[in-house]
């Protein structure tokens, strides 16, 4: 499922800080859109840090953050608040928003299949297109990736 150069599909969603949060309202901003498997693993724990290391950089170029997983309300509220984190995460126990994106699929782990969340990120630029997607990331690295491609595309 391509979605560069689309419209990003809209959703609204729980987030930890108890707001709702419709994706739409961003609209005249960018978003950068980032879809994880689960809280406080660590793969996951070190993309949101690297997200976070990062948010001076991006809330300079006007760039909004946003995290999505299954994770219930409460996971969320002490994952962010563990480690910090100065962007929202939103709840998905449905898979609204993952199925909207394709990223709710079939996985293999150690053998066994079971659904679940490909880490993906999505650019959304500020009239609510989806410019730049990475799916099946690998952490080391990636928010780089989306630094230099946000970057690159500020023309800075």
């Amino acid at each position: 499922m391509e979605l560069t150069s689309k419209q990003a599909p809209d959703f609204t969603l729980q987030a930890n800080d108890g707001s709702e949060v419709t994706l739409s309202d961003y609209q005249g901003q960018t978003v950068v859109l980032y879809f994880y498997p689960k809280d406080m693993t660590p793969g996951c724990t070190t993309q949101a840090c690297d997200f976070r290391d990062a948010i001076s950089d991006l809330q300079e170029e006007n760039v909004v953050v946003l995290g999505v997983s299954p994770d219930p309300i409460e996971k969320h509220e002490k994952f962010a608040s563990k480690h910090e984190l100065p962007f929202l995460l939103l709840s998905d126990p449905d898979q609204d928003a993952a199925n909207k994106y394709g990223v709710w699929q079939l996985k293999k782990n150690f053998g066994k299949e079971s659904m679940g969340i490909v880490r993906s990120t999505f650019v959304i630029d500020p009239d609510g297109i989806v410019t730049k997607e990475w799916r099946k990331v690998r952490v080391g690295g990636h928010v780089d990736e989306v630094r230099a491609y946000l970057t690159e595309k500020s023309g800075a």
